[in-house]
């Protein structure tokens, strides 16, 4: 049996115009023992000036490893979140990633689908994900790591074509990163799909969704970027964590959430289910 583990990632600090250090070192003094940062390509403005979490992948990524070596976290993977169906965009962002998250000691990378061209059909598409996949899992293959598509979009939203998705990798480099607010947000019912997907799981976003934003928007969306605390909102979590305690691997939790307050108000509430 493995351990579940409590991480963040760092979307909890973005509205509070933070830089990735100032994230780092708050989630440390909170108590999580994972991060979950963001990368991008280039350069972007508000990161380079220390008003957002992202980091950019022209950096030196020995230099993020020693930042969280430096506040006692430990990086659970990278959000590499990028459009599979536009492998123009996704094949050179994802093999990039795989080198960086090699050397700044990340294990998993999340992605999902993202949003589709306008033109292409289902067929074409599938096509697309397929090609783009399997390049980038050469690429993570070769470095241990793994690739965790998360549900969110349009064709991930649904059980048997996130496995579809998945399967077409032909790879165990491509494997679930299960979004529990975004499976329930969509309509469907996250435990049953949690249960069936389990054993691909290398990686979960803990995300919980308020009452009001159930009422509002469920069954009408394909996920949201960030949650509620956990606890506060619709998400059973002693159920989804009796469904991952079992598993034979350690996993972490990623909490997903959009302030420092629900960031300590959700490892307050985890923690005394996960211990």
């Amino acid at each position: 049996m493995g351990k579940i583990f409590i991480g963040i990632n760092m979307e909890f600090v973005r509205s509070g115009d933070h830089s990735f250090e100032w994230g780092v070192k708050k989630a440390s003094k909170l108590g999580y023992e994972y991060i979950e940062p963001m990368v991008h390509n280039g350069r972007e403005l508000l990161s380079e000036a220390g008003y957002f979490h992202s980091v950019s992948m022209d950096n030196d990524p020995l230099v993020m490893r020693e930042l969280c070596e430096k506040y006692g976290v430990k990086i659970s993977a990278l959000s590499t979140h990028c459009p599979l169906t536009k492998p123009e965009i996704s094949i050179p962002y994802l093999t990039k990633a795989a080198r960086f998250a090699a050397e700044c000691g990340a294990p998993v990378l999340t992605t999902d689908e993202g949003p589709k061209h306008p033109w292409t059909t289902e067929a074409q598409d599938f096509e697309l994900i397929k090609y783009t996949l399997q390049s980038a899992a050469r690429f993570a293959e070769r470095r241990g790591l793994k690739i965790g598509v998360e549900p969110h979009q349009q064709y991930t939203v649904h059980p048997e074509l996130y496995e579809r998705i998945i399967d077409s990798a032909e790879s165990d480099a491509v494997a679930a990163n299960f979004d529990t607010g975004n499976a329930y947000l969509c309509g469907q019912n996250p435990y049953i799909w949690l249960e069936q997907i389990k054993d691909r799981l290398v990686h979960l976003h803990a995300k919980d969704i308020s009452v009001q934003q159930s009422s509002c928007e469920r069954g009408k969306v394909t996920g949201t970027p960030v949650g509620c605390a956990c606890g506060d909102g619709v998400i059973d979590w002693e159920r989804v964590i009796a469904i991952c305690r079992p598993l034979p691997r350690d996993l972490v939790f990623s909490v997903e959430c959009g302030t420092v307050e629900q960031a300590a108000r959700s490892i307050e509430h985890l923690r005394k289910r996960v211990l």
